[in-house]
């Protein structure tokens, strides 16, 4: 089955659900019953399997092999076997790493993949999929869908896969739901009947619908003064992942960077932001970004850094700071000395341009994972900084906010504001990018040589 709906409809709570997890009703409202085999959910663990929408929250060991084996040794499989289904799983979902890799230095999209491998080790009678594919590279996007095919086939397991790309999937799937906002089912029946025979009115509501992609915006496609740049970068944590890179981030214009799975891409764009030191060369600002503080940004005070460089990571949860959505929006602005009139009037536009502003003042860690991607750009755009570097930006985003949120970009690049944006998202790229740095390398992490195209 394939669960579809508009960011916000409740499709991540179902799973939850269906899995156990919910913690009962001192964490929100029940109704109703959700049955495994014929029992309460929660009370039927192991049964079902569970990928979340952040690979993060289900990393639980140092090491891989330790994470994948953690599952089954749950379960209490015999320990022989157990090692041979981790093999089985890492080579099932195109992770070739070795078993005492750290989970600390994998990309977001290798604990992706890992987290997939831990559930197919674990051979579970209900399989559920909250967003599996979202960070990952084109093959392997090919690859864990074609393991998750297998295991099915091999099984006979159960899946509930939600994904907002619906082609992926439109063929592995026989049924197709589609949540109501608010509760309900709008839809449900083969995807042939509801993606086919409902397509416009599903796509006007916001759901990915294939043949109803969202029209591009239109640009003035400028091209203007460099405010960022880097020569012979080389980049990394505790080692160098990629080096080589040459790029130019220009007035007005957005740098997609692309590339496989483990490239450095997300540590690329945390060093763009000033927020790690390169491990070879300089990222150099101009002057004109600058404004006379130095040409490195990673030497810059935070507050100078936020009012000039403006930065969404791979994963939301990592910048959430306050309690509420209001608050969390004005803290840039707070940072930078705005009075409380600006605070209020910043807040209150990115809330509504957004679709936040019915949430203002919830838990951000409440939202979907749709609404908690929105929630990070607004903070980046609170202190309308010079240059954007997004991280998947579009992450979760169903149709109708993916086309606002592009829009938005579509006219921060017309007022001159400058973009670098790390995604795999294709359509993102087609419909706003004017620059392109593919980083290639294999995702062991050797170093490797930047391409500018």
């Amino acid at each position: 089955m394939l669960l579809l709906g508009a960011s916000g409809a409740g499709k991540s709570t179902f799973l939850q659900a269906a899995a156990g997890i919910l913690g009962g009703a001192d964490e929100g409202e029940e109704q109703g019953e959700m049955l495994l085999d014929g029992r309460p959910a929660a009370e039927q663990r192991g049964r079902a399997g569970l990928v979340m929408q952040d690979p993060d929250a289900q990393v639980v060991l140092a090491r891989v092999g330790d994470d994948v084996a953690f599952g089954c040794e749950n379960l209490g499989v015999p320990r022989d076997e157990i090692w041979s289904r981790v093999a089985e799983a890492l080579d099932a979902v195109g992770l070739d790493l070795p078993l005492d890799r750290a989970t600390s230095e994998l990309s977001g999209g290798q604990k992706q993949r890992l987290a997939l491998a831990g559930i197919l080790a674990m051979r579970p009678g209900l399989v559920l999929l909250d967003e599996p594919t979202a960070n990952l590279d084109p093959d392997g996007v090919r690859e864990v869908r074609d393991a998750v095919a297998r295991m099915i086939e091999r099984t006979g397991a159960t899946l509930i896969v939600i994904e907002h790309r619906v082609g992926t999937w439109v063929d592995l799937v026989d049924r197709v739901v589609v949540l109501e906002p608010g509760g309900g089912v709008r839809a449900d029946g083969s995807p042939a009947g509801v993606l086919g025979e409902r397509g416009d009115e599903l796509a006007a509501g916001g759901v990915w619908v294939p043949g109803h992609e969202p029209a591009h915006p239109s640009r003035r496609r400028a091209y203007g003064e460099v405010l960022l740049s880097g020569t012979d970068l080389g980049v990394g944590r505790r080692s160098t992942v990629s080096s080589g890179i040459d790029f130019e981030v220009r007035r007005g214009r957005v740098l997609a960077v692309t590339g496989p799975n483990g490239a450095g891409k997300s540590t690329l764009a945390l060093t763009v932001g000033g927020l790690l030191p390169p491990r070879e060369g300089r990222v150099i600002a101009s002057p004109a970004l600058a404004g006379g503080i130095g040409a490195d940004p990673q030497r810059w005070r935070s507050r100078d850094l936020v009012s000039r460089i403006g930065s969404v990571f791979q994963d939301p949860e990592h910048q959430l700071l306050a309690a509420t959505l209001a608050e969390e929006l004005a803290v840039g602005p707070r940072v930078v000395g705005a009075d409380a009139a600006t605070i209020s009037r910043v807040t209150d536009e990115l809330l509504v341009r957004l679709r936040l502003d019915h949430l203002a003042l919830a838990n951000p860690f409440t939202l979907s994972g749709g609404e908690k991607r929105r929630l990070s750009v607004a903070t980046a755009l609170a202190t309308a900084p010079p240059v954007l570097v997004l991280d998947e930006p579009t992450f979760g985003q169903d149709a109708r906010t993916w086309a606002e949120l592009v829009a938005l970009l579509a006219e921060l690049l017309d007022e001159g504001t400058a973009v670098v944006a790390v995604t795999h998202d294709a359509l993102f790229v087609d419909a706003l990018a004017d620059d392109r740095l593919v980083l290639a390398g294999s995702v062991l992490g050797s170093q490797e040589r930047g391409m500018s195209q």
